[in-house]
């Protein structure tokens, strides 16, 4: 999963504002392709005067912190461009908006963590293009952890 929490200033976005941030994330996650379930977006408002960067309070800073699970970004070339997608996605609820803005991203180890008591399926596996097609987690079985573009697929019809 990727998990962003956005401190953001007491009214600084609509709940429309969210959905449109959160739709535009989620998209940019869905194209590797990851089930869309696996993003998880919390905005957490900060009052007035409790937000304070070099020692001054600053009331026009969004902070997002990002927590990669389902995928790391491989190699400095892919990471950079990652850092500067997310930033042209953001920049309408930023940059555009007059904010002072902050990003990072923690990778965390894959094998501890799950959905619903379900371990997530490894990438580009059958069962996880089933979880990506039905969007949510299931029960799978030990055949479909393999990857989908194996030719030789025991019990597995349906690619």
């Amino acid at each position: 999963m990727p998990l962003w929490k956005v401190y953001h200033p007491a009214g600084a976005y609509t709940a429309e504002d969210k959905k449109s941030l959160s739709e535009r994330l989620t998209g940019l996650y869905a194209s590797i392709p990851i089930p869309k379930f696996y993003v998880v977006i919390l905005f957490e408002e900060v009052a007035k005067d409790s937000c304070f960067v070099g020692g001054e309070p600053h009331n026009k800073f969004v902070r997002f912190k990002v927590e990669h699970i389902a995928r790391t970004l491989p190699g400095p070339v892919i990471r950079e461009w990652w850092v500067r997608t997310v930033d042209e996605i953001i920049a309408p609820f930023v940059k555009d908006r007059g904010f002072d803005w902050e990003v990072s991203i923690d990778e965390t180890p894959f094998d501890l963590w799950s959905l619903q008591g379900e371990i997530p399926p490894p990438f580009e596996s059958v069962a996880e293009k089933r979880w990506v097609k039905e969007n949510k987690a299931s029960a799978y079985t030990l055949a479909e952890k393999l990857p989908v573009s194996l030719s030789l697929t025991p019990g597995i019809a349906d690619r």
